[in-house]
């Protein structure tokens, strides 16, 4: 361009224009990435500076003129560059990596000088930004740049393989595989095919440009990548097999192999050669032979021992290709006999015929490609679904392997082949087949650019793969546990209704990672997959234990359908231990609670007292209604809340249900709770009426909440039952046997009413709810039998002879000495009170015969009872010894347990009448029943030790009792009245007193000596 005819305004606004494109095209040069960067920025960053010239008046000076058009220049040399090399060949661009990159640092630094030029000749112009543009000037003109180390290994190891001659097929494979992943572009034949034309019009252009020296090493370049695999077409590949195959036609089908001629064999090694080279005596060795000879001194021919003046080694190329033709011959040969091999249907065969294909692919790859062609993939597809030989299977997954490894042409031919339905069972075979299954499966999922996608959705199509990959994911061996998660992993990215499949299969990671890390619309079906899942305790553990809980918390508090969705899932998975602790750790039992009691639809509030309820359960109460630095929550407000719900003309039963449940798991871990409920927030009142709902489920819960709170006010409960109907519903509860909790809860809650009530009781005997608290003495779990035994106290009262006779004819009698030998403490306990009660009777009810007036008529007369003096029957009088209950009461006192020793003492006593103690006296005594019971006097607790002291202090009035029991008595009594302890009580050791002075009395015995020596 002539300056001194184009305005300068004009050149600037040209030239800022060119250094923006330069600067954009730069970034997009794929070889010598970092210099291109570095030159496109500092492109960039002239473009101020240029503007600036643009603004301010140019000084006109003919050092301007000639530092504007040296910049001009530089930047069009630039230019050119990177046009040139952003659209070369990818090949070519890494083999001039040097050579780019030091044209590149030229121009950058002769910009830069222009730009130092253009500075000096406008200082006062550029005054502004002086030291911006001596800054950017001295960075371009001290720029280096060098070759990325990784292209300069590639380059110089291709440029010794040429030098060297290296034109074998390996190394041909080596190169082209380095080359095309330092460059970007993926082994596959079509592509590599697109590379090589590239680079040949670089060869031509090259020759174009005279520049002979680049052309012969394209060349050899282009003649050494051509060998290699993916660089071959594969109809030139098919083409070439017929060719070897027709010429085998003329081999007998047994022959194998035909022997090396003796041209072939190389005199060092006596192999045949694969890369012949010739001496200067023309001997032909293997190159690898010759130069470890020469490097162990050797200086001779090899083979006539001459010695060599020259050491030069020339390739022998026809020997090389007449080598190759018949290495090619004798692969065809073997698979031909390998394929007769497969097809004979012998197992022994097959495994030698599949052996054999191994190695002719680790000897040569090209026979990937051959053995596909010559049907031997597909025949081994078929009989790994036919065959029942475990290590055939084995055999024909590790040779597929071998087949499709690096090859992306036979991964869909063995596809096609329906391979897929056939290795899929394979990995629910033992650990040695799956193994194999699982890394075939992951060979055959993989293409050069990583997963292939429609491989991986063919995979999905197939009902049992998920569920063998999860089982391989959870077995012993390590590696195929490993592929096995990778190819999860994947099936699960491509396809969502996999993650499903997983879970439904045990294997929750990738749904918890989504209800964690997906999109809101992802997480909500997520969640809801969890939720119609079947889930046994071991699931719902673990499912906990890998992390779903918070996150359905955060749910928690989002839309309404996230809040449905993740309150529904957290129903599901509050019920185990481990769980609740979780909840209770992430914060997430005030956020329930909070919601419960905050304006929300039905079915989210009852969802919330879902999870409640099973915060509650088994017996954990309130241990989990904690915040996240475990403190507890305010239970009280919580309790008068819930029992709000049932004043609330909105609260419907799917509200109710769990409330009343979450009600009844806070009342029954602490007996203050439930006087909260009954005292402050009227609890009764209000749990009465439910009674008469139609709801079943609701009518028990309210019984089991009823039992609990009658312990505080059970008069309101009289007067409800006491109204018609309602009697009814509780005896049906009694009778109900099928809910074991009802039951239990409602003999409690008849327990817990005062017994005083005999309008009840008549009308419970009429309405046959005696019978049921029979039925479930013989029938009930151990908790309803117990609050049986309590509610029969009211049934037992000896001042009402009739129901105690009613108790009787039900059968409750044997029932009740069961319950001495066999029953729990308590049982034990009640059972004997309760024979006590209908023991008080006996006495009033045993029938005093006359004396008879003839003494012929004695022999004839019905025994007496030992105890009460007349004629006794379990039937009419209650007699406990009649009923068999002696022995069980002394074994109670044997067993040295509190409350059941109380019981059978004052039992025991009801035989012993004040007015006349002999035959009580001598019953106990025959039935062992005084030793242990002064035995108590040592080990029993003060109530119990009193109970002991009453007995006996009717006993020690018969003289017999005295003489066989005095001595061991006295020292008893004497050890209590003497004891100086402040817990003994002053009651206990008056009554013992008194009970020695009695026993000094009918003795005659002075028991002060001995007082005085045991107090010494």
């Amino acid at each position: 361009m002539a300056l001194e005819l184009v305005p300068i305004g004009t050149i600037l606004a040209v030239l800022t224009n060119q250094v923006l494109k330069t600067a954009q095209a730069a970034k997009d040069v794929l070889i010598g990435k970092e210099c291109f960067k570095v030159l496109s920025k500092h492109l960039f960053d002239i473009e101020p500076v240029l503007k600036e010239l643009q603004l301010q008046k140019l000084n006109d000076s003919q050092a301007a003129k000639q530092a504007l058009e040296n910049l001009e220049e530089d930047v069009k040399k630039a230019n050119n560059l990177v046009e040139r090399y952003k659209n070369c060949a990818r090949f070519y661009l890494l083999f001039k990596c040097r050579h780019i990159v030091k044209e590149v640092e030229e121009v950058t630094r002769d910009i830069g000088r222009s730009l130092a030029a253009l500075s000096l000749a406008n200082t006062e112009v550029l005054a502004g930004i002086s030291d911006q543009v001596n800054r950017l000037q001295n960075e371009m003109q001290r720029v280096e740049f060098e070759a990325s180390q990784s292209q300069i290994k590639i380059v110089d190891k291709l440029n010794q393989g040429i030098n060297d001659a290296k034109l074998d097929q390996d190394f041909a494979n080596d190169m082209l595989e380095e080359i095309a992943m330092a460059v970007g572009v993926p082994v596959e034949p079509s592509e590599i095919s697109k590379e090589l034309k590239n680079l040949r019009k670089e060869k031509e252009e090259t020759a174009n440009r005279k520049e002979r020296a680049e052309a012969f090493f394209l060349e050899q370049v282009i003649e050494l990548l051509s060998r290699a695999d993916a660089a071959k077409d594969f109809e030139q590949v098919k083409e070439h097999y017929v060719q070897r195959a027709q010429v085998i036609e003329r081999y007998d089908c047994s022959r194998e192999d035909i022997t090396p001629l003796k041209t072939f064999i190389c005199p060092i090694s006596q192999t045949v050669m694969v890369d012949p080279v010739n001496l200067c005596t023309d001997t032909t060795c293997e190159r690898a032979a010759i130069k470890a000879w020469f490097d162990r001194g050797e200086k001779t021919d090899p083979e006539t021992g001459d010695l060599l003046g020259d050491f030069t080694l020339r390739p022998n190329l026809r020997l090389r290709q007449s080598i190759e033709e018949w290495r090619e011959i004798n692969y065809c040969l073997k698979i031909r006999s390998s394929k007769e091999k497969l097809l004979s249907g012998v197992d022994l065969s097959v495994e030698a015929a599949l052996i054999q294909m191994q190695d002719l692919m680790r000897e040569n790859s090209i026979n990937k490609d051959w053995i596909t062609i010559g049907g031997l993939t597909a025949i081994i597809v078929s009989i790994l679904g036919s065959s029942h030989n475990k290590d055939v299977k084995r055999n024909i997954l590790i040779t597929l392997k071998y087949v499709v490894e690096g090859h992306a042409r036979n991964k869909e031919k063995v596809v096609e082949f329906k391979g897929l339905d056939h290795i899929i069972p394979c990995l629910g075979r033992d650990s040695s087949i799956s193994k194999a299954a699982v890394e075939l499966l992951y060979e055959l999922l993989q293409d050069k650019s990583g997963w292939n996608v429609s491989v991986c959705r063919k995979l999905s199509q197939t009902c049992s793969a998920i569920l063998f990959l999860v089982t391989l994911l959870k077995g012993p061996v390590k590696e195929s546990a490993e592929k096995a998660e990778k190819i999860l992993m994947k099936l699960c990215d491509e396809d969502e209704e996999n993650i499903s499949r997983a879970a439904r299969a045990d294997w929750y990671k990738p749904l918890i990672d989504r209800i964690i890390r997906g999109s809101e619309t992802s997480r909500i079906s997520k969640v809801r997959t969890l939720v119609n899942m079947e889930l046994v305790d071991q699931n719902i553990t673990l499912l906990g234990k890998e992390g779903v809980i918070p996150p359905l918390l955060e749910m928690a508090s989002g839309n309404v359908e996230s809040q449905e969705a993740s309150l529904s899932a957290l129903v599901k998975l509050s019920g185990c231990h481990a769980n609740k602790e979780l909840i209770a750790a992430a914060g997430g039992v005030p956020i329930i609670v909070d919601l419960i009691f905050s304006p929300h639809t039905a079915i989210i509030i009852a969802r919330c007292c879902e999870v409640l309820e099973k915060l509650t359960s088994n017996d954990d109460g309130i241990k989990f209604l904690v915040d996240k630095n475990k403190k507890q929550l305010e239970i009280e407000q919580i309790i008068k809340k819930l029992l709000a719900f049932l004043q609330s003309p909105n609260s419907s039963n799917i509200m109710l249900r769990p409330a009343l449940r979450a009600l009844l798991g806070i009342c029954k871990s602490e007996a203050r709770f439930i006087k909260t409920a009954v005292l402050t927030a009227n609890g009764v009142s209000l749990i009465l009426p439910l009674l008469d709902g139609s709801d079943p489920e609701i009518r028990e819960i309210a019984i089991n909440l009823l039992s609990l709170f009658s312990q505080h006010e059970p008069e309101g409960v009289v007067e409800y039952l006491l109204k018609p109907k309602r009697l009814e519903a509780l005896v049906g509860f009694l009778e109900n046997g099928d809910k074991a909790d009802v039951q239990m809860a409602a003999a409690g809650l008849l327990a817990n009413l005062p017994k005083s009530e005999v309008p009840l009781t008549m009308k419970l005997i009429e309405l046959e709810g005696l019978n049921a608290i029979i039925s479930i003495l013989r029938s009930g779990t151990m908790g309803a039998k117990e609050n049986a035994l309590t509610a029969l106290f009211r049934f037992t009262d000896p001042a009402n002879l009739d129901s105690q006779r009613k108790v009787v004819e039900l059968g409750a009698y044997p029932l009740l000495v069961r319950f001495l030998r066999v029953g729990s403490e308590t049982a034990k306990a009640r059972a004997a009170a309760l024979i006590g009660n209908l023991s008080t009777s006996s006495l009033e009810l045993a029938v005093v015969p006359k004396p008879a007036r003839c003494l012929c008529f004695r022999s004839s007369r019905v025994p007496l009872c030992p105890a009460h003096g007349g004629i006794c029957s379990v039937e009419t009088t209650f007699c406990l010894l009649k009923a068999d209950a002696l022995a069980g009461l002394v074994a109670l006192l044997h067993e040295e347990i509190d409350a059941t020793a109380y019981e059978a003492i004052q039992t025991l006593s009801t035989l012993v009448r004040e007015d006349s103690p002999q035959r009580g006296a001598n019953v106990l005594h025959e039935a062992d029943a005084i030793n242990p019971t002064l035995e108590i006097l040592n080990w029993g607790p003060g109530p119990l030790k009193e109970q002991a002291l009453v007995l006996l202090e009717k006993v020690l009035t018969v003289k017999e009792m005295v003489e066989k029991y005095g001595s061991i008595a006295r020292l008893r009594l004497v050890d209590i009245t003497g004891r100086i302890n402040i817990h003994e009580d002053g009651n206990l050791r008056r009554k013992a007193a008194g009970v020695l002075a009695l026993l000094e009395r009918y003795s005659g015995f002075d028991t002060s000596s001995l007082a005085t020596g045991l107090n010494g």
